[in-house]
């Protein structure tokens, strides 16, 4: 499984109330391979919205209106349609994409999410990357096992895999989601997210928003009966590593299989995204778009290798 290393990020969600929450302690980074992010400009950014639910889903429109609210500069390059569970998948070899222009500031690309980045990278921002991408608001978290299939989160990497600094957000507990509830849910997650990036902005001053290589997972979990209530804070996270669907294949006995889901969630990981989430609290975790572990798996690689011959 792909699991995401943690960087040390604390600092960021802890030096002012607004974003104040719990920190767990977090292992030295390693830097992966991409170009260098730009200095973030002193104003608001232009930022690249994108997602896995389609260009007209409520999260990405919910978002789009928001981040425009806040002052910044937005252009949605979204799929065309519902492309949830992709995961990091680009096409490779396609004779042609299909892309809808059907308003300003919005791009349909009939195809993933990385192949909405890839688009909007090298077309809609040519010659000049965003300031940040944005890929969400989902509908329901993508946690845990989750992150590693989430076309959201993919998003976001393709970005990371270009130099460009990113924040995947989801929204969603950890049963299975109501739409009113969520959609209800959706503003405070940007509420949230509107927060987090004027905190890099500020913070950025004459370097990039993020370092080179890292994202954001962001997920806030539903409060309330009705959703809008207030998260219980913020926690820095890690990718917990269990992945808690489980695929369920009954035979029809006729050559075809019936594919079904089974929720078996398994205590979570201490400071990992699932404890956050269960706690009620919006779990921000470090990403990169690689699949290096730490300095400790290559040792213990190192030895398990040592002395084998082709």
């Amino acid at each position: 499984m792909r699991r995401k290393r943690v960087l040390p990020l604390a600092a960021l969600l802890l030096c002012t109330p607004a974003l104040a929450g719990t920190a767990p302690a977090v292992a030295a980074p390693q830097t992966a391979p991409a170009a260098e992010p730009a200095a973030a400009p002193a104003g608001p950014l232009r930022i690249l919205l994108t997602n896995d639910d389609g260009y007209n889903a409520p999260g990405i429109r919910k978002a789009f209106e928001r981040l425009i609210a806040a002052g910044h500069d937005v252009t949605i390059v979204a799929p065309l349609t519902n492309q949830s569970g992709t995961g990091t998948k680009m096409m490779s070899g396609a004779p042609t994409i299909s892309v809808k222009h059907p308003e300003p500031k919005v791009w349909a690309v009939d195809g993933t999410p990385g192949d909405s980045v890839a688009f909007g990278l090298a077309e809609v921002f040519a010659g000049e990357a965003p300031d940040l991408v944005v890929s969400g608001t989902n509908f329901g978290p993508n946690v845990a096992g989750l992150a590693t299939h989430s076309g959201t989160v993919g998003g976001a990497v393709a970005a990371l895999e270009s130099g460009v600094p990113a924040i995947a957000l989801s929204t969603g507990g950890l049963s299975a989601p109501d739409p009113v509830t969520t959609v209800n849910a959706m503003g405070p997650t940007l509420d949230f997210a509107v927060k987090l990036i004027d905190r890099l902005r500020v913070r950025a001053r004459s370097g990039p928003l993020l370092p080179k290589g890292v994202g954001l997972n962001v997920n806030h979990p539903i409060v309330g009966a009705d959703g809008k209530g207030t998260a219980a804070g913020v926690a820095t996270t890690f990718q917990d590593p269990q992945n808690f669907l489980e695929p369920d294949f009954t035979d029809a006995g006729d050559g075809t299989w019936k594919v079904g889901v089974k929720v078996a969630l398994k205590p979570a990981a201490k400071g990992g995204d699932i404890e956050a989430v269960a706690a009620g609290k919006i779990a921000v975790s470090p990403m990169n778009s690689d699949w290096n572990t730490g300095p400790a798996d290559q040792a213990v690689t190192s030895a398990l290798i040592a002395g084998l011959r082709p």
